[in-house]
């Protein structure tokens, strides 16, 4: 069965947070791996002349032909490459990994005031935020405040929301996908290192609009939702990437879990806690869930043996589990859920 990995390094950020001690040679072996991967990676970067720029050139994934997709730091993804690089060196120690850190993290400092996504943290906080966490560098808590500054321009008091994009203004007034959950971390954490509480106030009132309107009775998620931007109504439910607008869109399930995961951690609000429960309930015993845990990319596309697997949902939903299962009551279940995810993953 064809599995997709929309993000090569997806096992690299799943694995630098969790891993029990029965996996640490699985973890020393997945890490090797992940290291010779990179390493290959820095080295086809050099090589390329499409970019004139080469400064602001990030490896994103692979290309059908087996080439090496490389993106602008605008793109939402420019963060991750730097987040997969602090992470090796937070595993591994080296040296070598730092300085790439450090050198990949400096190339997107810029999106700190990109007004015009929502993506914010996705690009500022797997880099800057894992930057700060292992350098404790001043200047990168200051990036982080002054893009959360730059994100909560697009909040709405009235819907109570963050805008998530600008485009297809002709199907949404104002589109909220469920992937914004993601960003919220990178708000409540400018509250913790700026002592302002507008940002954390902006996140909590946008967890608690998605709560109240993504969810179908299943607890899975819609990918879209429209609001009528002056008075903050609901006006369509939908998708832009899922099979249909009805469909259970396999990463949009992963970034509810690992956002109401998150908030729960962050607010410590008991409905947080049990949204991300439902969540994760609601794909364990999702009767198309595959045996190996690797989700199709969706949960209702037809034809499913036909259908691509999503490696980058699975390992989002293993992260999750991991935290979650710090959390929750039903933390063995969760944990032994993630375990086996992230052993498929990794063999």
């Amino acid at each position: 069965m064809k599995k997709k990995y929309l993000w090569i390094w997806a096992l690299v950020l799943v694995s630098a947070s969790c891993g029990s001690t029965s996996q640490k040679v699985e973890r020393h072996t997945a890490f090797e791996h992940a290291e010779a991967q990179t390493r290959i990676m820095l080295e086809e970067i050099e090589k390329t002349k499409e970019y004139p720029l080469q400064k602001e050139v990030i490896p994103r994934t692979l290309t059908e032909s087996g080439g090496l997709d490389l993106v602008k730091p605008k793109d939402w993804t420019s963060g991750f490459f730097p987040g997969t690089l602090w992470y090796l060196f937070d595993v591994t120690g080296d040296e070598f990994w730092l300085g790439q850190a450090k050198d990949y993290t400096a190339k997107i400092e810029q999106e700190k005031f990109d007004t015009g996504t929502h993506d914010l943290g996705f690009k500022i906080y797997c880099s800057y935020g894992n930057g700060y966490r292992l350098t404790q560098n001043e200047d990168y808590k200051e990036v982080i405040v002054q893009a959360a500054k730059t994100l909560i321009t697009r909040y709405n008091p009235k819907v109570k929301a963050i805008r998530s994009w600008d485009h297809n203004t002709e199907k949404w007034e104002f589109p909220v996908i469920i992937d914004n959950m993601m960003n919220l971390e990178l708000l409540f954490a400018a509250t913790r290192f700026s002592g302002d509480s507008t940002f954390y106030n902006v996140a909590v009132n946008h967890a608690n609009t998605t709560l109240k309107n993504h969810f179908r009775k299943d607890n899975s998620s819609f990918h879209v939702v429209g609001y009528n931007a002056d008075n903050g109504e609901v006006e369509t439910r939908g998708t832009h990437q899922g099979y249909s607008d009805e469909s259970a869109w396999a990463r949009g399930q992963a970034w509810g879990l690992y956002g109401y995961t998150m908030s729960y951690r962050e607010t410590k609000e008991e409905a947080y806690l049990e949204q991300a429960e439902k969540i994760a309930d609601y794909i364990l015993n999702h009767p198309k869930l595959p045996k190996d845990m690797v989700p199709y990319w969706d949960f209702d596309a037809p034809n499913l043996e036909n259908e691509p697997r999503d490696v980058s949902a699975a390992t989002i939903i293993a992260s999750s589990l991991y935290e979650l299962s710090t959390f929750s009551n039903n933390g063995k279940k969760y944990r032994e859920a993630a375990d086996k995810i992230l052993i498929e993953v990794s063999t």
